[in-house]
């Protein structure tokens, strides 16, 4: 086509990024194609130049205005809505429409713009998924159909291009529990952060939604819900669908990390322990929560001239993040402490609520120690 080999001009700086990123890309679009591709259009930032070269004469306004400048309007927009969802909705547009201009726009105002792009607010944007959906993003597989999940999950791109992997079934959002396929957001969310926290380059992530079926009434009961409208399916046929896709990733994306994401209890920590001697794969809830509370125990400590091993410790809740805490700061215990594992277990208790028929419907709180 006319295109092809042409050079689109990256508008971001590799100076300040900790990957190596082709300031110039060859693109082989032209047209309307480019303005729609998210990925390599610049709005109004095309130079005269790239506006001859690519046929995008006519179909921009004059000016030409340099990110800064197409940033300090996109604020100006951002500011103009009031309600959190909105703000969220604004710049899932804004990403769809132009990536460079959506992340410049973020990470000058990361500290205001953090929960809007994560929680709690993301956490309303995937309640409503399927009222505020406009444009797919993400990989979505759903449970009646693994004999497709290898085409499925090898048809994104080449082996070398894709870096981090985030998945997720679903069944446990932000505290906000099962939100079925609607759970794709927390994918392309968290990979956000990746791309604003980490550098690493968002054309070579994959957020990908295992799709189970749910167990959400409001979702089975609502007529524009996107996913499988049907009970979770959990058991063997469930470890079969999650087999076929970590071998897919396996396969096709062999130097990917797989980063998984807001697993419900009984499956999280047993799928971390089965993958986790097979590929480079990651929990957060267990293993992130976990690091990042270590860190700030550690540096309590620091500052307290408190000893690790002295330190005794008490988690409200038993869930992953609960049990994820608890293994990092015994680990820690044991590594940096110097105590034996039995010991470092001795100084941490849970503590967690359940239902009790003979005492009706209160809350109980049980002290555990693990």
């Amino acid at each position: 086509m006319a295109g092809d080999n042409l050079i689109v001009h990256s508008s971001t700086s590799r100076s300040k990024s900790p990957i190596g990123i082709k300031e110039e890309l060859e693109c082989a679009l032209t047209g309307k194609a480019l303005l729609n591709s998210p990925h390599f259009n610049k709005g109004s930032a095309f130079t005269a130049e790239e506006r001859e070269a690519f046929n995008l004469n006519g179909l921009l306004p004059t000016a030409i205005h340099p990110l800064a400048e197409q940033t300090k309007r996109a604020y100006e927009q951002y500011r103009s809505y009031k309600l959190p969802i909105a703000k969220n909705q604004f710049l899932q547009s804004l990403r769809d429409q132009n990536e460079v201009l959506f992340y410049r726009l973020i990470l000058d105002h990361l500290k205001e713009m953090f929960s809007i792009i994560y929680t709690p607010t993301e956490g309303d944007a995937i309640e409503q998924y399927s009222h505020l959906f406009r444009r797919p993003e993400g990989c979505f597989l759903d449970i009646e159909h693994i004999e497709a999940v290898d085409e499925i999950v090898g048809q994104w791109a080449h082996p070398d291009d894709i870096d981090y992997i985030v998945v997720t079934d679903g069944e446990e959002i932000l505290g906000i529990g099962d939100q079925g396929v609607g759970a794709i957001g927390i994918s392309t969310a968290k990979l956000a952060l990746m791309t604003l926290c980490a550098g690493i380059h968002p054309n070579r992530t994959l957020g990908v939604v295992l799709d189970c079926g749910t167990d959400n009434e409001d979702l089975l009961n609502d007529d524009l819900y996107l996913g499988l409208r049907r009970k979770r399916v959990r058991g063997e046929k469930y470890d079969s669908f999650v087999d076929a896709f970590v071998k897919a990733v396996q396969k096709h994306y062999p130097k990917a990390l797989l980063h998984f994401e807001d697993f419900g209890l009984t499956n999280a920590r047993r799928l971390l322990e089965i993958y986790r001697p097979q590929l480079p794969c990651f929990n957060d809830d267990i293993q992130g929560t976990g690091a990042v509370t270590l860190a700030a125990i550690m540096s309590a400590i620091w500052v307290t001239k408190v000893e690790l091993k002295d330190i005794r410790m008490l988690v409200y809740g038993a869930g992953s993040a609960g049990t994820g805490i608890a293994d990092q700061v015994r680990d820690a215990m044991v590594e940096i402490g110097g105590v034996g594992k039995e010991e470092a277990t001795k100084h941490i208790w849970f503590v967690f609520t359940i239902n009790i028929s003979t005492v009706g419907t209160r809350q109980l709180p049980i002290l555990i120690m693990i």
